[in-house]
């Protein structure tokens, strides 16, 4: 007979208990980035987070002989599910101990969630949607995470592959790119020359175009067209993207989020790179991911006086039909002065499919070093 009790999270104090079992479990690891604390409620609680318009979650805790050893987020999203033609329960926020039996209770219990729904398939580690952390990391556990990524120890995917049925859905990769000394000659070049033919032109951002000219929503707009594609991508809603457009701009450099328009096209936007000063060793000095006493001071010093020797390429995309003419030169002519001036010495591309060549051939240039690789598992329930 099992000794796991799986709980399902039913009040605030279980959603607590939920949250802090992370810090728990990554207290003084490395190369851990947690999340703040208060982003993970409005992320989870369903009056907080406007992916419930068209999701359904359900949260577990495991306990193991009486002691809480590990924690599971059920999603349905019925969007993606629609988009892919799938019927997908996705297993996220997942966290267990070393313990082969904890783990298989607690995906047990989002299969049997799915089941309950009509679902034929778990899925995961996936979050609501893309802006959501995602894959499992399988290599890289020796490299520091970043704020948009999970980390996890090297005994989970070995759980995972060693569970019956499951198997790789998809593959992901994360390069590291140095901050070169000069704009790369292509890079100039190509630059110069696409703005000449094809009449395309760098964009920067005051306050009053984000929030009175319109033009985050046209990111989001152009986010939801370049990543439609995308393993598991789940299109942005007119709520969601009014929730991201107060949550990541207020406190951005804009001096770091670059933007290409055609002027042959009456302006119109068909680029954009949203980069941000890495947060990764302030979070980590944010006791347990609160802001308070002190995490609102590191927090600070490296959102506006970038403490920090990385920068986070968060979201880059360009449209299809550009990024033929080359106009991702145009992006990183604009950004490598900058990073030079602030003073970063390389840069995290996030999570990529593996098989995604149109997006890894931009970083060429740049001489990438791969050195983060993730999965995620499916099985038929």
């Amino acid at each position: 007979m099992s000794s796991v009790e799986i709980k399902k999270v039913e009040s605030r104090y279980d959603l607590k208990t939920f949250i802090d079992f992370h810090y728990d479990l990554y207290e003084g690891n490395a190369y851990d980035v947690p999340n703040l604390y208060t982003d993970e409620v409005n992320t989870l609680r369903k009056d907080k987070n406007a992916a419930f318009d068209f999701c359904e979650a359900e949260y577990f805790l495991a306990y193991k002989d009486g002691k809480l050893a590990g924690r599971v987020a059920a999603i349905i999203n019925y969007h993606a599910n629609d988009r892919w033609q799938r019927r997908a329960v996705r297993f996220g926020w997942i966290d267990f101990i070393d313990d082969r039996e904890v783990s298989a209770a607690l995906l047990k219990a989002v299969e049997d969630y799915g089941r309950s729904k009509g679902m034929n398939e778990i899925v995961g580690p996936l979050g609501f949607t893309d802006m959501d952390p995602e894959g499992m990391l399988t290599a890289g556990f020796d490299q520091l995470g970043t704020m948009a990524t999970i980390y996890n120890y090297p005994y989970y995917p070995e759980h995972l592959e060693r569970m019956k049925g499951y198997k790789v859905d998809d593959k992901y990769v994360e390069y590291k790119l140095y901050v070169p000394d000069t704009v790369p000659e292509k890079y100039a070049k190509i630059s110069k020359m696409i703005e000449k033919r094809y009449n395309l032109h760098i964009k920067k951002l005051t306050k009053e175009d984000i929030f009175e000219g319109g033009y985050g929503r046209k990111i989001f707009e152009l986010i939801n067209t370049t990543y439609k594609d995308l393993y598991g991508y789940s299109e942005l809603t007119d709520r969601q993207i009014s929730q991201y457009i107060d949550m990541y701009f207020p406190l951005a450099d804009l001096s770091l989020i670059t933007l290409i328009e055609d002027w042959n096209a009456d302006k119109k936007l068909v680029g954009v790179g949203i980069t941000i000063p890495s947060l990764a060793h302030a979070l980590q000095k944010c006791h347990r991911g609160r802001m308070l006493p002190f995490g609102w001071w590191h927090l600070l010093r490296a959102i506006k006086y970038h403490k920090t020797n990385i920068v986070d390429l968060l979201l880059v995309g360009v449209l299809p039909e550009y990024r033929k003419k080359g106009a991702n030169a145009l992006l990183f002519a604009d950004l490598i002065p900058r990073y030079q001036e602030y003073g970063f010495e390389w840069g995290e591309t996030q999570v990529e499919l593996e098989h995604n060549d149109s997006v890894q051939s931009q970083w060429e240039v740049l001489t990438p070093v791969l050195h983060k690789r993730r999965k995620c598992y499916s099985k038929r329930i």
